[in-house]
């Protein structure tokens, strides 16, 4: 299937890039003319998947070569968006994947993440590598493009 364009950043894993990284991916999606709920729905899952990767795959390391990769790509109807990290990876995935589990609870985090970002987009993806990084892939399909 044909693409309609290609967006591709990096940016340090730092927790104030990730209001970045949601304004990146919501500017660009914008030429798909999503209505203002399909936005926010890619904004909150963008943000759970970026704010994932500073937290739990970089964690405490100030390693200031330590990036998140986002990429986008736009089609007729959908976005999809590939958020990366090269940080510690994750051990058990599908616990991971469990709503409630947290591998920070020191830091009061939910264990929402990836439920959240299921919640938000039409297809999830997971892939992990522990001490090589994690890629989440989402598919956030536009339905008031598929009614035109």
């Amino acid at each position: 299937m044909d693409y309609i364009n290609r967006l591709s950043c990096e940016f340090d894993a730092k927790s104030t890039n990730e209001g970045l990284a949601r304004t990146i991916v919501s500017a660009f999606a914008v030429m798909l003319d999503p209505t203002l709920e399909e936005l926010a729905d890619l904004r909150t899952a963008v943000s759970e998947a970026v704010t994932n990767s500073i937290i739990h795959g970089y964690g405490d390391r100030k390693n200031p070569d330590d990036k998140v990769y986002i990429d986008c790509t736009l089609y007729d109807d959908r976005i999809e968006v590939v958020i990366t990290d090269h940080g510690c990876g994750i051990a058990d995935l599908s616990q991971a994947m469990q709503p409630m589990y947290t591998s920070a609870p020191d830091m009061e985090r939910s264990g929402m993440g990836f439920t959240v970002m299921g919640a938000f987009t039409n297809q999830l993806e997971v892939k992990s590598k522990v001490g090589q990084g994690t890629v989440v892939k989402m598919v956030k399909v536009f339905d008031s493009k598929r009614k035109e």
